[in-house]
C-alpha cells in the first residue's frame, strides 16, 4: 500500500482482527508517518431491487451517506452509524437480491432505537412524504411506540 501523504511504500506495524474487518496500522518507509487502514471482504453479489424494479449493486458508502445526512447535527458517532450498517449488512448479506423497501425498513428499525429525530429525517426521504399529513402520521406512529 502507498502512503497517502507522500505516495511511498508502507509497512504494516500492527494488525488486529475486529468483528467485521482487519485493522492494520501502517508506517511510511519514507516520511515515517503512520495511518490506519481497515480491510473487509467486499460483497459484490448483493443486488438491491429498487421501487421501479431496476436493480443496482449494494453500495455501503451510498447507504452510509444517507444515514449520515439523517444524523446531521445529532450526537451520533461515526462508529455507531458504521455499526448500524454492519448489522444491516449482516442481515441481508445471505440474499442475492433485497428489495430497497426491506433495506430501508432495517435501517429505520435501528435508527428508531438510536435517535428519533434521525429516524424521522431518514423516514421522510425514504418514504417520500408528499405532504405534512404523511409526516404527521409517521410522528404519531413513533409516539405510540414509546
Amino acid at each position: 500500500m502507498l502512503c497517502p501523504f507522500c505516495n511511498a511504500e508502507t509497512k504494516v506495524v500492527d494488525s488486529r482482527l475486529s468483528k467485521d474487518s482487519l485493522r492494520r496500522r501502517r508506517e511510511c518507509t519514507k516520511c515515517q508517518r503512520r495511518f490506519t487502514t481497515y480491510e473487509r471482504i467486499e460483497s459484490t453479489n448483493l443486488l438491491i431491487v429498487k421501487k421501479d424494479g431496476t436493480r443496482e449493486q449494494f453500495n455501503r458508502e451510498k447507504l452510509m451517506a444517507g444515514i449520515i445526512r439523517a444524523c446531521e447535527k445529532r450526537k451520533i458517532s461515526h462508529e455507531t452509524i458504521s455499526q448500524l450498517i454492519d448489522e444491516v449488512e449482516q442481515e441481508i448479506i445471505e440474499h442475492r437480491e433485497v428489495p430497497s423497501k426491506k433495506l430501508g425498513d432495517l435501517v429505520m428499525k435501528r435508527l428508531r432505537k438510536i435517535d428519533k429525530v434521525a429516524y424521522i429525517r431518514f423516514a421522510s426521504v425514504y418514504r417520500e412524504f408528499a405532504d405534512i399529513e404523511s409526516f404527521e402520521k409517521e410522528l404519531q406512529k413513533l409516539l405510540r411506540r414509546k
